[in-house]
């Protein structure tokens, strides 16, 4: 069984307004290169990967797994979307639960993408398995993250240290049933 238990894998591409989250293809192995080498990108991820180790150790196919979604527009992936268990490395109180992680590259910041691209990989986990909660940890000092994570519904679980930074862990309580069927309202 995989980290979204009996959830097929892939699901069909989902369109947003402006984007489409789908799985990794061949062609993406570029953007993954950038994003897990870029020093931009990792300043609250504990630095970045030097891009040799990277180029050397990525598969063709890079992050083809469940629960990682790549982020498209107009045809080209530029973020990636991230669902997987959290193990109580993360925190004892997450353990079990589906973490929300992202990336996106810089030029793409600033313009509600990660927001939107989010927002749409947990409605689609909202139907894929219903009732399932989500945390999301991020440094306190990335206020970027921090509003993401207050758009999405994350409330503020505890505060914690780690990698020489304070840490903030939310959690997305799962749907009630009254909120599930508003969803499904036009």
């Amino acid at each position: 069984m995989s980290a979204l238990g009996p959830v097929a894998w892939p699901p069909a591409p989902i369109r947003t307004e402006r984007l489409l989250l789908r799985a990794s293809e061949a062609r993406d192995r570029a953007v993954f290169v950038e994003l897990l080498a870029s020093a931009q990108v990792h300043t609250y991820l504990g630095g970045p990967r030097p891009r040799d180790e990277v180029e050397r150790e990525l598969p063709v196919v890079p992050e083809r797994w469940p629960g990682s979604f790549v982020v498209d527009l107009d045809g080209v992936m530029f973020g990636q979307v991230l669902l997987r268990r959290a193990t109580e490395h993360l925190r004892p109180v997450a353990a079990g639960k589906l973490d929300l992680g992202y990336l996106f590259l810089p030029r793409a910041w600033g313009h509600g993408y990660a927001t939107e691209a989010c927002a749409a990989a947990l409605g689609w986990l909202d139907g894929a398995l219903p009732g399932e909660p989500v945390v999301l940890a991020t440094q306190t000092a990335n206020s970027g993250s921090m509003r993401l994570a207050a758009k999405l519904g994350f409330t503020e679980l505890e505060r914690f240290r780690a990698w020489d930074a304070e840490q903030w862990l939310g959690l997305r309580p799962p749907l009630t049933a009254a909120q599930d069927c508003a969803k499904l309202r036009p």
